[in-house]
């Protein structure tokens, strides 16, 4: 089918039996790990294998009920760990889908935002600067098009595009510049295409199996704990060797010791601490996606909680992006405009008196309509809005007084566009109608008065002197004290056939200013307070007026500090910037340019920065920050993949509730870790020391643990008490911290001195009951099998916080929950027969079982005054 610029796009029914036909505009995903290979993978630790072969030789020998009990434990933590991971892999899962890209088209002959799946061919589809290309497809529209090839053919520089509709597919790629392709890169200007092939018929789709996502790599944190699990496995196989050694020196069964050794490596070697820690930072990343924080990559959790600066773009991200235009100035008259939001009902009033629209700013309202590439309309009572804030305000306004972009354009046939970017400052269209020409361009104040050699005055053209300029110039300075943003407007009749883009803006002619207001959002102004306390400095970037940016700064209770352009930014050498850089608070007048000046003298500072952005040229900036924030509403997919954070709402606040939110993250890992170890070191020292003093002082002296024990006590340590410790909720007072410093190891020395304190407690008080049940063996055993289990739940409980746990006891009812049932299983060990013969255990009277509670509840008064005594920032600490 031959298309042209005259193809208006499909029906909703057409493209819906065309979804039928070719299916979802979709590459092949590479397939995931099936859940019985996930399973099977518990198996995989070469301890494990040895345990159950151990087990399996114990059978043989007539240990009938000892082995069964063990190949049913490891089971058990089979299935917990497969439960974890699965959770974790279905997190990622759900994150990818939420990360869904769209794609702008026309349907039904309107133009609407789809799911970039949903796509077919057909599909008539608008893309501009930083849009990644959503299929391929042939160019019917083009003004200035420029894409990124680079992923398909290598070249480096972006290829300028063209509509030329008798070229066929013959020829290759890179010489095909009629047609875009799936997966590339805007990187200037706009175009319209009809989409010939999507998904695995694409270009990109013939080597999608080359292109297939890579396996995520492990976070700095999962490599730091794997490097330390590998330490400390090494000093517990010494001391579980030293222990096998000293027990068959002394006479215990060489094969039960080897059975007792081989499960207290089980229990006690961290292996599972990193796929712990993906399972953590997974599902502590969904929790953030239901929370309009989309964290793209998981190493960015780690980071948030250190962040020390956000450098935050001011439109949409501080304030609503709901512009609403409330002054206009024309030559001849100021004008009010009433009326907020997207709602066309609203006068224009002069003296606070409605006036009508005269020559002037019909004029004026005419351009702001017809330079522009937003669309509103009213749908079922609702506004519909497609596009840029600013551009529907004009949309809206030009609607108060008549003026539809519909109705306009069947007047004004666009010729050609000279597209806006952040460093012109600046759109202009060439329109034309049955007579003549006429060229429409609006931008930043101080640019476009440049531009103009003449103004409109009550209908005629006259010359537009500096002094005129510098009034209006004091005009702009009064309307944008009022925080408004202004943009100004001109227009001037065009005669000649050749586009020229100089030509087109030189010789224009004023037609006034407009004025518009973006609200800041109601909670920015609290989260910049809740900055304050988290020891975190916020700073704003804007294109916008200097006046304007300083208005909006006061209004929201920034930090008093300095306040600079672009162009004192650029006067500045890097010295002289460096001096300033940590008390400046507010930049005006900025390019995306500065953006990655700005955070780079930040980093110099040895800041923390989370950068937002939403441009194609805000790539740079985004993937220096060391949190790079996109916006998922008026982000370009340029920038979105550019980040490391997409925010769906746009809105600062959500930030700093991800800072929160990764602050909690880590804070929880911290927890976890620390709880596991000490509970791991305590057993290890429980069984050590059994055996040394049976070695030394007391001879004949049994083991305290057996090897079905040591694991169950693992099964239930690793288990519901872990699990809800990663399910702790943030502490209150968690953004009244200071930032973590990015050095500070997650196993510090502190750590491990309380680490080994809280182990030298479990054992000790351990083989203190086991000491005083002797010489009844079972009772003893069954005694201090049950003081250890307790011990861990109460660290579980100590576990919850670096401070006081009396202040948040009732905090976490998942720990609650998971202590209670864990309790009761123990009590199920100790009391029901059947388990009796399996765990080798016998049960306790009831004094016994106090005796055991007490014991093993010491350890929450010893610890809470360590915590007392110790509990201070460490300075220098020596990180391990």
């Amino acid at each position: 089918m031959k298309y042209d610029n005259n193809y208006r796009g499909l029906s909703t029914t057409e493209a819906a039996i065309l979804t039928a036909k070719f299916g979802l505009n979709k590459l092949r995903e590479k397939k995931g790990k099936d859940p019985l290979e996930l399973f099977l993978e518990q198996f995989s630790s070469v301890l494990i294998l040895i345990l159950i072969l151990a087990a399996s030789v114990s059978f043989f020998l007539g240990e009938v009920i000892d082995s069964i009990a063990i190949i049913a434990i490891v089971f058990l933590n089979a299935v917990l760990g497969f439960v974890q991971e699965y959770r974790a892999e279905k997190s990622l899962d759900a994150l990818r889908k939420i990360i869904s890209p769209t794609a702008k088209v026309v349907r039904d002959g309107r133009e609407t935002v789809i799911p970039a799946a949903d796509i077919v061919p057909g599909d008539l589809v608008i893309i501009e600067a930083g849009d990644k290309v959503p299929s391929d497809g042939i160019i019917v529209e083009s003004f200035s098009l420029h894409a990124d090839e680079s992923s398909l053919t290598g070249e480096s520089l972006p290829v300028e595009k063209n509509v030329d509709l008798d070229k066929d597919e013959s020829v290759p790629v890179p010489e095909r510049v009629n047609r875009v392709f799936m997966g590339t890169a805007v990187t200037y200007g706009r175009a319209k295409f009809v989409v010939e092939k999507t998904g695995m018929g694409t270009e990109i789709g013939k080597i999608a199996e080359v292109i297939q996502e890579q396996k995520l790599s492990k976070t700095p944190l999962q490599k730091k704990l794997d490097v330390f699990g590998k330490e400390m496995a090494k000093v517990i196989f010494i001391i579980i060797a030293v222990v096998f050694v000293l027990g068959v020196n002394k006479g215990v069964d060489s094969f039960n010791m080897f059975l007792a050794s081989v499960s207290l490596a089980v229990a006690a070697i961290p292996e599972g601490l990193p796929a712990v820690v993906t399972t953590s930072l997974a599902l502590g990343v969904y929790r953030m996606s239901k929370k309009n924080a989309i964290v793209r990559k998981l190493p960015a959790v780690e980071t948030l909680g250190a962040t020390t600066v956000i450098v935050t773009d001011k439109t949409g991200t501080l304030t609503e992006n709901q512009m609403t235009v409330k002054k206009i100035y024309t030559p001849s008259k100021f004008y009010e405009v009433s009326g907020s939001g997207y709602n066309v009902d609203g006068v224009f009033m002069v003296d606070g008196k409605e006036a009508d629209v005269d020559e002037d700013l019909k004029m004026l309202l005419k351009a702001g309509v017809i330079c522009n590439n937003s669309s509103f309309s009213i749908e079922n009572g609702m506004p519909k809005v497609v596009g840029d804030p600013t551009e529907v305000s004009m949309l809206v306004a030009g609607a108060k007084a008549g003026l539809y972009k519909e109705s306009l354009n069947e007047i004004y046939n666009r010729k050609y566009e000279v597209v806006f970017d952040s460093d012109r400052k600046r759109m202009s269209v060439v329109n034309s109608t049955k007579k003549d020409s006429i060229v429409c361009t609006k931008g930043a104040v101080d640019v476009m008065l440049k531009l103009c050699s003449n103004e409109l005055v009550r209908g005629k053209e006259m010359k537009l002197s500096e002094g005129r300029k510098s009034e209006i110039l004091k005009i702009n300075e009064s309307m944008a004290s009022e925080a408004l943003r202004i943009i100004a407007v001109a227009y001037k009749n065009y005669g000649e056939k050749n586009y020229d883009k100089d030509k087109i803006e030189s010789g224009l002619v004023f037609l006034g200013l407009v004025g518009m207001i973006d609200p800041p959002r109601k909670e920015v102004k609290e989260s910049i307070e809740i900055c304050k306390k988290a020891g975190i400095k916020t700073v704003m970037i804007t294109g916008d007026h200097k006046i304007t940016a300083i208005a909006i700064a006061n209004e929201l209770n920034f930090p008093e500090g300095r306040v600079i352009t672009g162009s004192e930014l650029d006067g500045l050498s890097s010295e002289e910037f460096d001096k300033i850089v940590g008390d400046t608070y507010v930049y005006a007048r900025m390019s995306p340019q500065h953006k990655t000046r700005i955070v780079k003298a930040l980093q110099d500072m040895g800041e923390v920065v989370a950068m937002t952005g939403d441009g194609v040229n805000d790539a740079p900036a985004l993937r220096l920050a060391d949190i790079g924030v996109s916006m998922g509403i008026t982000g370009t997919d340029v920038s979105k993949e550019a980040s490391t954070m997409v925010l769906t709402d746009d809105n600062f606040a959500t930030i700093v509730s991800a800072v929160k939110e990764g602050r909690g993250i880590y804070d929880n890992i911290r927890k976890f870790v620390f709880y596991l170890l000490s509970c791991n070191i305590g057993e290890v020292l429980t069984v050590f020391f059994a055996i040394l003093l049976g070695s030394t002082i007391m001879k004949e002296l049994p083991l305290p643990l057996v090897a079905v024990q040591i694991l169950w006590m693992n099964l239930l340590t690793d288990g519901l008490p872990a699990l809800a410790l990663g399910m702790q909720p943030v502490e209150k007072d968690i953004m009244e911290r200071k930032p973590r410093n990015m050095k500070e190891e997650i196993i510090n020395r502190k750590t491990i001195y309380d680490i080994i304190f809280v182990g030298f407690l479990i054992s000790i008080g351990t083989l203190y009951v086991f000491l005083g049940h002797l010489p009844d063996v079972a009772k003893a055993q069954s005694a201090a099998f049950t003081t250890i289990v307790f011990f861990q739940l109460f660290q579980a409980i100590n576990s919850q916080s670096n401070k006081s746990v009396l202040k948040i006891i009732d905090a976490n009812k998942h720990l609650a929950f998971a202590i209670s049932i864990s309790f009761l299983l123990q009590l199920v060990v100790l009391y029901v027969p059947a388990a009796n013969s399996i765990f080798g255990t016998v049960p306790l009277t009831i004094d016994e079982l106090i005796q055991t509670i007490a014991v093993s509840f010491l350890i929450l008064p010893a610890v809470e005054l360590r915590k007392i005594i110790f509990n201070r920032p460490v300075k220098d600490v020596d990180n391990l």
